[in-house]
């Protein structure tokens, strides 16, 4: 089975902006939660980065970043954690995604580039749902790159050096149309869509540095405790990557396809509206 990784935060935040960049056009379509001191919580927050961007839309919310791995937690709390300028607070707390049902009434639930991790995340969708507040939104982002270079030759070497079953693949994520299926299947308005980034990354090697924050990780988890492994494997992997992304004179262009999702629960549910005005006609 896939091998859970083990994070490293300033690796991840090499290559924060183009990283940050999906997460913000997601922000851009989630419509304002009901409530004056909206309560959210952001599954997957990782170094705490994006989970910060949503303390300054909403700086009256009450926001908690959720995540499994220490590293990361730790790196959140430090840069991130406490007051927020309007009055609202930001925190940090360990849970498993795979696991989370919500305890309390959320306005905002939000993901950015962590239910890919997730096998059958999508059936976590109904506890989710019902965990918001009438008229509170779901939202998520989530890489849809696994038939990409960058992924098929890290799968194709994972497999030639014994890693069987290491890696995700391409049913890591599902279609923009299932997505959308699901999410209106549990009663909710949804705008699903893709788009595919092309980001023009600097230095050596930067399709390889950008995948050890990322999809490498279970690779270099697996091969910790043997260096000379791990090594053998990078350099075969740098030259693999080396010719699907040449370096051109202003940088690398990489291609990213992310699939985007908000899910917009009703206000009130159709059955209620229903039983009011059955109400108002017998008083």
């Amino acid at each position: 089975m896939p091998v859970t990784p083990t994070w490293d935060p300033a690796q991840y935040l090499r290559h924060a902006g183009p990283r940050t960049r999906p997460f913000t056009d997601l922000l851009a379509r989630i419509p304002d939660p009901p409530a004056r001191s909206p309560r959210i919580a952001d599954l997957g927050c990782g170094a705490g980065n994006v989970t910060a961007l949503l303390a300054e839309r909403w700086p009256t919310a009450r926001i908690t970043g959720f995540d499994n791995s220490p590293a990361m937690l730790d790196k959140a709390h430090v840069d991130h954690a406490g007051p927020t300028a309007g009055g609202g607070y930001l925190d940090f707390a360990h849970a498993d995604v795979r696991t989370w049902t919500p305890e309390e009434p959320y306005d905002l639930i939000v993901s950015n580039a962590t239910l890919q991790w997730i096998p059958g995340h999508a059936e976590r969708f109904p506890d989710w749902i019902a965990g918001l507040t009438p008229g509170g939104t779901f939202a998520f982002q989530v890489p849809g790159n696994f038939d990409a270079p960058s992924h098929t030759l890290m799968r194709d070497l994972a497999h030639r050096h014994g890693l069987h079953d290491t890696l995700r693949h391409t049913d890591a994520v599902h279609t923009p149309q299932d997505y959308l299926a699901r999410l209106t299947g549990l009663g909710c308005t949804a705008d699903v869509w893709e788009a595919t980034y092309i980001h023009l990354l600097q230095g050596e090697d930067p399709v390889l540095d950008w995948v050890k924050g990322t999809g490498l990780r279970p690779v270099l988890t697996a091969l910790a405790d043997d260096p000379a492994a791990r090594d053998a494997f990078l350099e075969e992997y740098r030259a693999a990557l080396r010719e699907a992304y040449p370096a051109g004179p202003h940088g690398t262009a990489f291609p990213f396809r992310r699939v985007f999702a908000v899910a917009h629960k009703p206000a009130e549910h159709a059955e209620d509206a229903e039983d009011a005005e059955n109400s108002e006609h017998t008083t």
